[in-house]
């Protein structure tokens, strides 16, 4: 079932779009009787691992320097703030 909405329903009903957007919906936005745009879920990457190298791919993110080493129940484990402070000295 395609749900559209017209240009000036979409500004009053706007938490409602995105309701139905956040529940897998594509919405569409008409003007005139005329389709002129979709309101979809975003496409992409579906686990943080995927989405992560995605950034860093973009180099929206910088990867670590070495191997990545898991948290482990309190232990202390080096990063950002090591590296902060080694390149600071």
């Amino acid at each position: 079932m395609n749900i559209t909405y017209s240009t000036s329903e979409a500004r009053t009903r706007f938490d409602e779009i995105i309701r139905h957007v956040g529940d897998g919906k594509t919405i569409t936005i008409s003007y005139r009787g005329e389709p002129v745009a979709e309101v979809r879920p975003p496409e992409g990457p579906e686990t943080i691992e995927q989405r992560t190298q995605e950034l860093e791919r973009r180099g929206v993110l910088i990867g670590p320097r070495g191997p990545r080493t898991p948290f482990e129940g309190g232990a202390y484990v080096p990063g950002a703030l090591d590296a902060f402070f080694e390149e600071r000295d």
